[in-house]
Protein backbone atom coordinates (compact mmCIF):
# COMPACT_ATOMS: atom_id res chain seq x y z
CA UNK A 1 0.00 0.00 0.00
CA UNK A 2 2.80 2.42 0.92
CA UNK A 3 4.50 1.73 -2.44
CA UNK A 4 1.29 2.48 -4.37
CA UNK A 5 0.70 5.76 -2.53
CA UNK A 6 4.30 6.85 -3.12
CA UNK A 7 4.03 5.96 -6.80
CA UNK A 8 0.91 8.08 -7.25
CA UNK A 9 2.63 11.05 -5.67
CA UNK A 10 5.65 10.60 -7.96
CA UNK A 11 3.38 10.44 -11.02
CA UNK A 12 1.49 13.52 -9.94
CA UNK A 13 4.53 15.69 -9.27
CA UNK A 14 7.57 14.41 -11.15
CA UNK A 15 6.08 12.90 -14.31
CA UNK A 16 3.85 15.93 -14.84
CA UNK A 17 7.00 18.05 -14.96
CA UNK A 18 5.42 20.58 -12.58
CA UNK A 19 5.89 21.41 -8.92
CA UNK A 20 2.37 22.00 -7.59
CA UNK A 21 2.11 24.40 -4.69
CA UNK A 22 -0.56 24.60 -1.96
CA UNK A 23 -2.94 26.50 -4.24
CA UNK A 24 -3.09 23.67 -6.78
CA UNK A 25 -4.79 20.93 -4.77
CA UNK A 26 -7.42 20.19 -7.42
CA UNK A 27 -4.76 19.86 -10.14
CA UNK A 28 -2.81 17.46 -7.94
CA UNK A 29 -5.92 15.35 -7.35
CA UNK A 30 -6.61 15.23 -11.10
CA UNK A 31 -3.06 14.05 -11.81
CA UNK A 32 -3.29 11.33 -9.16
CA UNK A 33 -6.53 10.07 -10.71
CA UNK A 34 -4.88 10.02 -14.14
CA UNK A 35 -1.90 8.12 -12.78
CA UNK A 36 -4.24 5.50 -11.34
CA UNK A 37 -4.95 4.18 -14.85
CA UNK A 38 -1.39 4.47 -16.15
CA UNK A 39 0.65 1.46 -17.18
CA UNK A 40 3.30 2.84 -14.85
CA UNK A 41 1.23 1.95 -11.79
CA UNK A 42 0.94 -1.66 -12.89
CA UNK A 43 4.68 -1.79 -13.54
CA UNK A 44 5.46 -0.49 -10.08
CA UNK A 45 2.99 -2.78 -8.35
CA UNK A 46 4.34 -5.86 -10.15
CA UNK A 47 7.95 -4.79 -9.79
CA UNK A 48 8.42 -5.72 -13.47
CA UNK A 49 8.63 -3.88 -16.78
CA UNK A 50 7.34 -6.33 -19.41
CA UNK A 51 8.82 -5.65 -22.84
CA UNK A 52 7.50 -7.19 -26.06
CA UNK A 53 10.19 -8.23 -28.58
CA UNK A 54 10.76 -10.82 -31.28
CA UNK A 55 14.08 -12.58 -30.84
CA UNK A 56 16.19 -12.82 -33.98
CA UNK A 57 16.17 -9.20 -35.17
CA UNK A 58 19.87 -8.34 -35.28
CA UNK A 59 21.27 -6.37 -33.56
CA UNK A 60 18.19 -5.41 -31.51
CA UNK A 61 17.31 -8.70 -29.78
CA UNK A 62 19.03 -12.02 -30.34
CA UNK A 63 19.24 -15.39 -28.67
CA UNK A 64 22.58 -15.92 -26.98
CA UNK A 65 23.73 -19.31 -28.22
CA UNK A 66 25.77 -19.70 -25.03
CA UNK A 67 22.42 -20.37 -23.31
CA UNK A 68 22.20 -23.68 -25.18
CA UNK A 69 19.02 -22.75 -27.08
CA UNK A 70 18.88 -22.56 -30.85
CA UNK A 71 16.48 -20.12 -32.42
CA UNK A 72 15.02 -22.71 -34.78
CA UNK A 73 14.19 -24.98 -31.84
CA UNK A 74 12.02 -22.38 -30.11
CA UNK A 75 8.44 -22.13 -31.29
CA UNK A 76 6.67 -18.87 -32.00
CA UNK A 77 3.08 -18.89 -30.88
CA UNK A 78 1.94 -15.31 -30.40
CA UNK A 79 3.71 -15.15 -27.05
CA UNK A 80 6.36 -17.67 -26.03
CA UNK A 81 4.99 -20.48 -23.93
CA UNK A 82 5.61 -20.20 -20.21
CA UNK A 83 8.44 -22.20 -18.74
CA UNK A 84 10.81 -21.62 -21.64
CA UNK A 85 13.65 -19.33 -20.56
CA UNK A 86 15.55 -17.36 -23.18
CA UNK A 87 18.91 -15.73 -22.77
CA UNK A 88 18.72 -12.61 -24.93
CA UNK A 89 21.34 -10.06 -25.91
CA UNK A 90 21.25 -6.97 -28.10
CA UNK A 91 20.63 -3.24 -28.31
CA UNK A 92 17.03 -3.46 -27.09
CA UNK A 93 17.99 -5.73 -24.22
CA UNK A 94 20.54 -3.25 -22.89
CA UNK A 95 18.12 -0.34 -23.34
CA UNK A 96 15.38 -2.31 -21.58
CA UNK A 97 17.67 -3.03 -18.66
CA UNK A 98 18.44 0.68 -18.32
CA UNK A 99 14.75 1.60 -18.58
CA UNK A 100 13.79 -0.88 -15.88
CA UNK A 101 16.64 0.38 -13.71
CA UNK A 102 15.28 3.93 -14.04
CA UNK A 103 11.93 2.66 -12.73
CA UNK A 104 13.50 0.55 -10.00
CA UNK A 105 11.97 -2.67 -11.34
CA UNK A 106 13.03 -5.88 -13.08
CA UNK A 107 13.00 -6.12 -16.92
CA UNK A 108 11.09 -9.07 -18.40
CA UNK A 109 11.37 -9.67 -22.16
CA UNK A 110 8.36 -11.38 -23.74
CA UNK A 111 9.28 -12.99 -27.07
CA UNK A 112 6.34 -12.57 -29.43
CA UNK A 113 5.52 -13.33 -33.06
CA UNK A 114 5.80 -9.97 -34.85
CA UNK A 115 2.42 -9.92 -36.69
CA UNK A 116 0.67 -10.41 -33.33
CA UNK A 117 2.80 -8.04 -31.28
CA UNK A 118 0.40 -5.05 -31.34
CA UNK A 119 -2.67 -7.16 -30.44
CA UNK A 120 -0.63 -8.78 -27.64
CA UNK A 121 0.30 -5.32 -26.30
CA UNK A 122 -3.32 -4.19 -26.35
CA UNK A 123 -4.39 -7.38 -24.57
CA UNK A 124 -2.01 -6.46 -21.74
CA UNK A 125 0.50 -9.26 -22.22
CA UNK A 126 3.30 -6.74 -21.86
CA UNK A 127 3.70 -3.01 -21.22
CA UNK A 128 5.68 -1.76 -24.20
CA UNK A 129 6.89 -2.86 -27.64
CA UNK A 130 10.57 -2.64 -28.49
CA UNK A 131 11.79 -4.65 -31.50
CA UNK A 132 12.80 -1.74 -33.75
CA UNK A 133 9.20 -0.84 -34.60
CA UNK A 134 8.87 1.71 -37.40
CA UNK A 135 6.38 4.52 -36.86
CA UNK A 136 3.66 4.29 -39.53
CA UNK A 137 0.28 5.93 -39.92
CA UNK A 138 -1.54 2.60 -39.76
CA UNK A 139 0.20 1.66 -36.51
CA UNK A 140 -0.62 5.07 -35.01
CA UNK A 141 -4.27 4.06 -35.18
CA UNK A 142 -3.58 1.18 -32.79
CA UNK A 143 -0.77 2.35 -30.48
CA UNK A 144 0.95 5.51 -29.28
CA UNK A 145 4.65 6.06 -29.99
CA UNK A 146 7.31 7.74 -27.90
CA UNK A 147 9.72 10.09 -29.65
CA UNK A 148 11.82 8.20 -32.27
CA UNK A 149 15.27 7.15 -31.11
CA UNK A 150 16.72 6.46 -34.57
CA UNK A 151 15.83 6.43 -38.26
CA UNK A 152 16.39 3.47 -40.59
CA UNK A 153 15.18 2.41 -44.01
CA UNK A 154 14.62 -0.60 -46.25
CA UNK A 155 17.56 -2.11 -48.13
CA UNK A 156 18.12 -5.13 -50.37
CA UNK A 157 20.15 -8.30 -49.98
CA UNK A 158 20.63 -9.62 -53.50
CA UNK A 159 21.85 -12.94 -54.80
CA UNK A 160 25.05 -12.19 -56.72
CA UNK A 161 23.83 -13.87 -59.91
CA UNK A 162 21.72 -10.73 -60.49
CA UNK A 163 24.36 -8.10 -59.69
CA UNK A 164 24.77 -7.06 -63.33
CA UNK A 165 21.03 -6.57 -63.90
CA UNK A 166 19.89 -5.27 -60.49
CA UNK A 167 21.44 -2.03 -59.32
CA UNK A 168 18.58 -0.82 -57.11
CA UNK A 169 15.28 -2.01 -55.68
CA UNK A 170 13.47 -0.63 -58.75
CA UNK A 171 15.11 -3.24 -60.97
CA UNK A 172 13.36 -5.98 -58.96
CA UNK A 173 9.92 -4.85 -60.11
CA UNK A 174 9.47 -7.81 -62.42
CA UNK A 175 7.63 -11.14 -61.89
CA UNK A 176 10.80 -13.07 -62.75
CA UNK A 177 12.35 -12.02 -59.43
CA UNK A 178 11.40 -13.80 -56.21
CA UNK A 179 11.55 -11.21 -53.44
CA UNK A 180 11.07 -12.22 -49.80
CA UNK A 181 10.33 -10.36 -46.57
CA UNK A 182 8.57 -10.95 -43.28
CA UNK A 183 4.81 -10.44 -42.83
CA UNK A 184 3.63 -7.50 -40.75
CA UNK A 185 6.80 -5.50 -41.38
CA UNK A 186 7.61 -2.33 -43.27
CA UNK A 187 9.78 -4.55 -45.49
CA UNK A 188 6.64 -6.30 -46.69
CA UNK A 189 4.87 -2.95 -47.11
CA UNK A 190 7.76 -1.62 -49.21
CA UNK A 191 7.72 -4.64 -51.53
CA UNK A 192 3.97 -4.47 -52.08
CA UNK A 193 3.92 -0.72 -52.60
CA UNK A 194 7.20 0.01 -54.40
CA UNK A 195 7.93 -3.16 -56.40
CA UNK A 196 4.44 -4.68 -56.75
CA UNK A 197 5.21 -6.68 -59.88
CA UNK A 198 7.89 -8.77 -58.17
CA UNK A 199 6.93 -12.30 -57.12
CA UNK A 200 6.57 -11.83 -53.39
CA UNK A 201 7.03 -14.63 -50.84
CA UNK A 202 6.91 -14.44 -47.05
CA UNK A 203 9.36 -15.93 -44.56
CA UNK A 204 8.89 -16.60 -40.85
CA UNK A 205 12.09 -14.90 -39.67
CA UNK A 206 14.67 -12.38 -40.84
CA UNK A 207 17.35 -15.05 -40.80
CA UNK A 208 15.25 -17.34 -42.99
CA UNK A 209 14.76 -14.58 -45.57
CA UNK A 210 18.40 -13.63 -45.76
CA UNK A 211 19.49 -17.26 -45.92
CA UNK A 212 17.15 -17.93 -48.86
CA UNK A 213 19.02 -15.26 -50.83
CA UNK A 214 22.39 -16.61 -49.76
CA UNK A 215 21.38 -20.14 -50.76
CA UNK A 216 19.84 -19.00 -54.07
CA UNK A 217 16.21 -20.01 -53.41
CA UNK A 218 15.17 -16.34 -53.51
CA UNK A 219 16.55 -13.49 -55.56
CA UNK A 220 16.29 -10.69 -53.00
CA UNK A 221 15.41 -9.99 -49.39
CA UNK A 222 13.98 -6.57 -48.52
CA UNK A 223 14.48 -5.54 -44.91
CA UNK A 224 15.77 -2.90 -42.51
CA UNK A 225 19.28 -1.54 -42.95
CA UNK A 226 20.63 -2.63 -39.52
CA UNK A 227 19.68 -6.28 -39.95
CA UNK A 228 20.91 -6.54 -43.54
CA UNK A 229 24.18 -4.81 -42.69
CA UNK A 230 24.86 -7.16 -39.78
CA UNK A 231 23.89 -10.27 -41.76
CA UNK A 232 26.24 -9.25 -44.58
CA UNK A 233 29.09 -8.75 -42.12
CA UNK A 234 28.45 -12.11 -40.45
CA UNK A 235 27.99 -14.10 -43.69
CA UNK A 236 30.59 -12.73 -46.04
CA UNK A 237 30.14 -14.50 -49.34
CA UNK A 238 30.62 -13.90 -53.03
CA UNK A 239 27.01 -15.07 -53.45
CA UNK A 240 25.64 -12.07 -51.56
CA UNK A 241 25.39 -8.44 -52.65
CA UNK A 242 24.20 -5.76 -50.22
CA UNK A 243 22.43 -2.81 -51.85
CA UNK A 244 22.95 -0.67 -48.79
CA UNK A 245 21.34 2.62 -49.81
CA UNK A 246 17.97 2.81 -47.99
CA UNK A 247 15.04 3.51 -50.28
CA UNK A 248 12.63 4.40 -47.45
CA UNK A 249 13.01 6.60 -44.38
CA UNK A 250 11.50 5.13 -41.21
CA UNK A 251 11.68 6.54 -37.68
CA UNK A 252 11.86 3.85 -34.97
CA UNK A 253 10.23 4.27 -31.57
CA UNK A 254 8.80 2.43 -28.56
CA UNK A 255 5.07 1.70 -28.76
CA UNK A 256 2.57 1.64 -25.89
CA UNK A 257 -1.17 1.35 -25.46
CA UNK A 258 -3.04 4.48 -26.48
CA UNK A 259 -4.05 7.33 -24.16
CA UNK A 260 -1.43 6.87 -21.45
CA UNK A 261 0.21 10.31 -21.10
CA UNK A 262 2.09 9.47 -17.89
CA UNK A 263 3.91 6.52 -19.44
CA UNK A 264 4.57 8.46 -22.64
CA UNK A 265 6.09 11.32 -20.66
CA UNK A 266 8.32 8.96 -18.72
CA UNK A 267 9.56 7.35 -21.96
CA UNK A 268 10.35 10.67 -23.63
CA UNK A 269 12.14 11.94 -20.52
CA UNK A 270 14.07 8.68 -20.24
CA UNK A 271 15.15 8.88 -23.89
CA UNK A 272 16.26 12.48 -23.45
CA UNK A 273 18.30 11.51 -20.39
CA UNK A 274 20.15 8.56 -21.92
CA UNK A 275 20.90 10.59 -25.05
CA UNK A 276 22.27 13.50 -23.02
CA UNK A 277 24.37 11.48 -20.57
CA UNK A 278 26.02 9.31 -23.25
CA UNK A 279 24.34 6.02 -22.28
CA UNK A 280 22.50 5.72 -25.58
CA UNK A 281 25.64 6.25 -27.66
CA UNK A 282 27.55 3.72 -25.58
CA UNK A 283 24.91 1.04 -26.13
CA UNK A 284 24.51 1.98 -29.82
CA UNK A 285 28.25 1.70 -30.46
CA UNK A 286 28.39 -1.66 -28.68
CA UNK A 287 25.80 -3.25 -30.99
CA UNK A 288 25.92 -1.24 -34.22
CA UNK A 289 29.61 -0.38 -34.55
CA UNK A 290 31.31 -3.37 -32.94
CA UNK A 291 31.50 -6.97 -34.12
CA UNK A 292 32.60 -8.40 -30.75
CA UNK A 293 29.20 -10.00 -30.23
CA UNK A 294 29.07 -11.85 -33.57
CA UNK A 295 30.33 -15.22 -32.21
CA UNK A 296 27.56 -15.39 -29.61
CA UNK A 297 24.46 -15.32 -31.84
CA UNK A 298 23.03 -17.39 -34.69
Amino acid sequence: MFKTICFKIICAVLLSGLWLGPGNTSALAADVELAKDSTLEGIMQRGELRIGVEAGYMPFEMIDKRSGLRQKEIRHGGVRRKGRKLSLIGFDIDIGIEMAKALGVKPVFVDTLWPSIIPALNLGRFDIIFGGMSVTESRKQKVDFAEPFMTVGQTVLLNAKHKAAVKSYRDLNDPKYIVVSKPGTTGEEAVKKMIPRATYKTVDTEIAGAMRVLEGTADAFVYDLPFNAVFTAMHQSEQLVFLDKPFTKEPIAWAIRRNDPDFLKFLNDFLSKIKSDGSFDEIYNKWFKSSDWFPYVR
